[in-house]
């Protein structure tokens, strides 16, 4: 009898929005700090932002990312609330 080869669910797993999209969050460095970046996919921007690295906006509907410092030293908390939204390839020449 041939094997199922299936994926057994995770019990750690509750299927959220929230747990799915930290998933994607990462740590880098760039230009000497810690930055915290985390993609938004165009169905998820539903506001416009303004881009911190060219000053254009970044119209609903636009996949970006977030990003904000990971090692500030006001907390987490004064990191979280300085997070700015960037084009993709504006945050890549930054």
């Amino acid at each position: 009898m041939p094997r199922a080869n299936r994926r057994r669910p995770d019990p750690q797993d509750d299927g959220s929005l929230d747990r799915m999209i930290a998933g994607f969050k990462r740590t880098v460095i760039k230009r000497g700090a810690e930055w915290t970046v985390q993609p938004v996919s165009a169905a998820q921007a539903v506001k416009s932002y303004t881009c911190p690295g060219c000053g254009r906006t970044i119209e609903p509907g636009t996949a970006h990312l977030v990003a904000w410092r990971a090692d500030g030293v006001l907390g987490d908390a004064a990191d979280l609330a300085a997070r700015r939204h960037w084009h993709s390839h504006c945050w890549k020449v930054f």
